[in-house]
């Protein structure tokens, strides 16, 4: 494998324990998938009182390193996938497994849940997303439109399509019960390595490691916008709950949000280490919270503007389509 993809993979495992943390904070009250009656097992569980910082349950049924993590949207069921080849969903408290899928042929690179909760999307190292019915563990679909590792997969809003990032350099938005592919976005020069629709489910928005990050209309693949704030490759984006703004984080050692419409830079938060993971806080309180988690093994909150600015509004630059 080579070197820059030995860094990525060494990316996605950072990755994990920062979204049981984050997620968690995300969890809302929606449809709840019925009980999974595939593989029932109870893994080894291990459980202290609670307090802050304290381990809850230990899930120790994956026979390799865990890459990525989901919680399932009502907050009942937690999905892990592994460089084992499989993705495992189970009960966060007890600890018994439901389901495991096993269809992938390399490491599982990333996982999302529906918006209902009723489906599960893993992508993976093979090149290829596959969607589960989280209730029985039946795969509903296999996608094989990418050329090389799957990193990144979002569903839309409204469950009906979802977007898919690659070391091929493009994001994909495809059919979720088709698989009939719509559009393919080229905008990006070097490894997408996240993706994520706004809210509105109006535009999608990528980043990778070609420093950028970019928006785009998520029915037509036309550009809007390109983001060039960065020093260094991009690992993860967010929106914020109202679409208005956008977060974005990387190996520049910065949080920076910016105005999603204009590319505007609103503020920029120095860390000691690598970005790996940034999160809004889900009741979206005056679109300021923000959550993110660095290599240094710290995760930090952010209240914008009160938090210590470490650039000016200059450092970032956006660039609209046709100026590129």
């Amino acid at each position: 494998m080579p070197t820059q993809s030995k860094s990525f993979s060494l990316l996605l495992l950072a990755f994990s324990g920062l979204a049981i943390l984050i997620s968690f904070l995300a969890v809302s009250s929606r449809a709840v998938p019925e009980t999974a009656s595939v593989s029932h097992h109870t893994a080894s569980v291990s459980r202290r009182t609670l307090s802050v910082g304290t381990t809850l349950s230990t899930y120790s049924e994956h026979l390799n390193a865990v890459s990525a993590v989901a919680w399932s949207p009502d907050g009942k069921y937690l999905a892990s996938a592994s460089y084992d080849k499989t993705v495992q969903v189970w009960d966060p408290v007890t600890g018994q497994r439901f389901t495991v899928y096993r269809g992938h042929t390399n490491w599982v690179s990333a996982l999302a849940w529906s918006p209902d909760g009723k489906y599960l999307a893993s992508a993976s190292y093979d090149k290829t997303v596959q969607v589960w019915e989280a209730a029985t563990g039946k795969r509903l679909l296999t996608y094989y439109g990418h050329s090389d590792t799957v990193t990144a997969i979002a569903w839309s809003p409204d469950g009906s399509h979802l977007a898919s990032a690659s070391f091929d350099n493009t994001v994909q938005v495809w059919q979720s019960v088709t698989g009939q592919l719509e559009l393919t976005y080229h905008g990006h020069s070097n490894w997408v390595t996240a993706v994520a629709w706004s809210p509105d489910g109006k535009e999608l928005a990528s980043a990778g490691l070609d420093t950028t990050v970019q928006i785009w209309n998520a029915s037509t693949g036309k550009a809007l916008l390109t983001y060039i704030g960065h020093a260094g490759s991009v690992t993860a984006i967010a929106w914020s709950p109202d679409s208005k703004h956008l977060a974005s984080v990387g190996f520049d050692k910065s949080v920076q949000v910016w105005n999603a419409a204009t590319g505007r830079p609103l503020w920029i938060y120095c860390c000691q280490g690598w970005v790996n993971g940034i999160a809004w806080s889900p009741d979206g309180r005056s679109g300021t919270r923000l959550a993110s988690g660095d290599d240094d093994g710290i995760v930090r909150v952010w209240q914008a503007p009160l938090a210590c600015q470490c650039a000016s509004e200059e450092q970032g630059q956006p660039v609209r389509e046709g100026a590129l």
